[in-house]
């Protein structure tokens, strides 16, 4: 008499196989041939006590054109300049189909998926298909750092 395994068991066994070939495939993905990703910079302590971790920054200042942007997908915000020393948030999802902005050029804020384009000053639709603006976000300047409030 043959003993018979069930089905499932035959299944799920095939199953870790290839889940633990994947993940040791993974993990030995591009090992010891490129540079480690740079250490992010450690935030500066609070004047008051120095207790907490002040908020790192997002970016400089210097590094928002006057006119222009920089785009933080990561964190979903774009950062814009509309006039010197003026400087602007906004969520970086397209309020179109949700498609992550790709850039900030000529004055406004722009989608890759379907060319929809946003005011870098309020976040308003200069070119749709979308039909609502990006929302604003909460931004703090001190100095030359610009953080999220």
């Amino acid at each position: 008499m043959i003993n018979e395994i069930p089905r499932r068991t035959v299944v799920a066994g095939l199953c870790g196989i290839g889940c633990a070939t994947a993940l040791t495939s993974c993990a030995a993905y591009g090992s010891g041939t490129s540079a480690p990703a740079p250490a992010a910079p450690a935030a500066p302590a609070q004047a008051a006590g120095g207790a907490e971790a002040a908020a790192a920054a997002l970016v400089s200042t210097k590094d928002v054109p006057v006119g222009g942007g920089v785009v933080f997908a990561d964190q979903d915000v774009v950062v814009t300049q509309p006039a010197a020393g003026s400087f602007k948030a906004f969520t970086a999802t397209c309020t179109h189909q949700g498609c992550k902005v790709g850039d900030v050029a000529d004055g406004t804020i722009n989608c890759p998926c379907h060319g929809s384009k946003f005011a870098i000053a309020d976040g308003s639709v200069t070119n749709g298909p979308a039909k609502k603006p990006l929302a604003e976000k909460k931004i703090a300047v001190a100095g030359d750092a610009v953080t999220l409030a």
